[in-house]
């Protein structure tokens, strides 16, 4: 006796007929949304800024510090960007940065403006002055505005003495909000910021600053998310 067809079988035979195949079309169509779920998925450009022009380093060594934690991230493509290379011009347009509806003329400036474009979230590390910020990171800061719109931000301070530059954080959260930034909630004050590093530039206290290090990433991935799904 003839053994019967198995579904397996039947649908091997109807393959053969006209119609009843896969598409060749249809394999690059799944090829390119492999492509688009790649693009989706790239990592998030993440600037880590130097906020201070003087030449101490000492923000320079916090924030090499800082990149290297946050590479080993996927997720995030980070990148330092230190105020003092562009040598910007104190803001001093008649139109103010909020206001603006032509394209900025300044070589200087225009290359900070695009700079901030290309992030979509940023770390800003900052000594404490007389219990604020430096003048350079506000003029950094007050001569863009649409650049900083509706992008996470997280702050690390640190200080000579014991504060680790608390008011300083204070008062960036409340200019960043006035940029409709978006502070994240987690913060890092590095206090006696001499002893924090060692001769060769690292963190003395390393493993305590990673951890919060990736809270502080993944607040920002979170808060990025956010206003990108409003």
């Amino acid at each position: 006796m003839a053994r019967p067809f198995g579904v397996l079988s039947i649908f091997t035979m109807l393959s053969f007929l006209p119609g009843c195949g896969p598409k060749s079309e249809q394999i690059p169509e799944i090829i390119e949304s492999g492509k688009i779920d790649e693009r989706k998925s790239a990592p998030m450009k993440l600037h880590i800024i130097v906020g201070t022009v003087r030449q101490t380093q000492t923000g320079h060594k916090i924030a090499n510090n800082i990149k290297r934690i946050i590479d080993k991230r996927p997720e995030i493509s980070a990148e330092i960007v230190d105020i003092a290379s562009y040598n910007l011009p104190f803001y001093a347009d008649p139109v103010a940065p909020a206001k603006r509806t032509t394209p900025i003329t300044d070589p200087i400036l225009a290359k900070w403006s695009e700079k901030i474009k290309q992030a979509q979230g940023f770390i800003i590390i900052s000594p404490v002055y007389n219990d604020g910020y430096p003048g350079a990171l506000k003029n950094s800061l007050d001569s863009l505005y649409e650049e900083w719109n509706n992008k996470p931000v997280a702050f690390v301070g640190y200080s000579g003495g014991p504060s680790g530059g608390a008011s300083m954080i204070a008062q960036l959260r409340e200019v960043a909000r006035a940029l409709k930034m978006i502070p994240v909630a987690a913060e890092i004050k590095i206090p006696q910021s001499w002893k924090a590093l060692d001769e060769r530039g690292d963190l003395v206290n390393a493993d305590a600053i990673e951890k919060e290090i990736n809270t502080i990433v993944d607040q920002v991935l979170e808060a990025q998310k956010t206003a990108q799904e409003k």
